[in-house]
Order: C-alpha cells, then structure tokens, then sequence
C-alpha cells in the first residue's frame, strides 16, 4: 500500500529537511528518505515523535483510507 503518510509533505511545509529529520531522531537520512517515499514506514512511536518535532498533530502525518462516499 503506498502513500500512508506525509512526512515529505509536511517537512516542506515546515521548511525542515530530511537530514534536520534524521539528526532529530538518531536515524539515518536513507531511513528518512526511505519514509518519505513511502516504501517502509516508521512504528507508531516514532511517528508521534515526529509529530512532536514538527509541532503538529500526529494526524497530519497520515494519509486518510477512509473512502468519500457520493451521495
């Protein structure tokens, strides 16, 4: 399943980078790079540290499933 979350997005918006990210959380920048493009992503804890690092709410990180219905 691809693009379950926004951090790309929302790094941008907050005008952070990947290696600010990274420097942050004691990761690797190919580990930020990696949940930028959706191809593995961070558990639960991180993601709400991230939240906290980005002064939002952990929602803003994550891309909604829930399916607009047309009525």
């Amino acid at each position: 399943m691809n693009g379950l979350n926004r951090i790309k997005i929302v790094l941008v918006e907050k005008d952070k980078t990947g290696r600010w990210l990274a420097e942050q959380l004691g990761v690797s920048v190919t580990t930020i790079s990696r949940w930028c493009s959706n191809s593995t992503q961070p558990d639960l804890i991180t993601l709400a540290k991230i939240a906290s690092l980005l002064d939002i709410d952990i929602k803003e990180l994550l891309v909604s499933t829930k399916k607009v219905s047309k009525e």
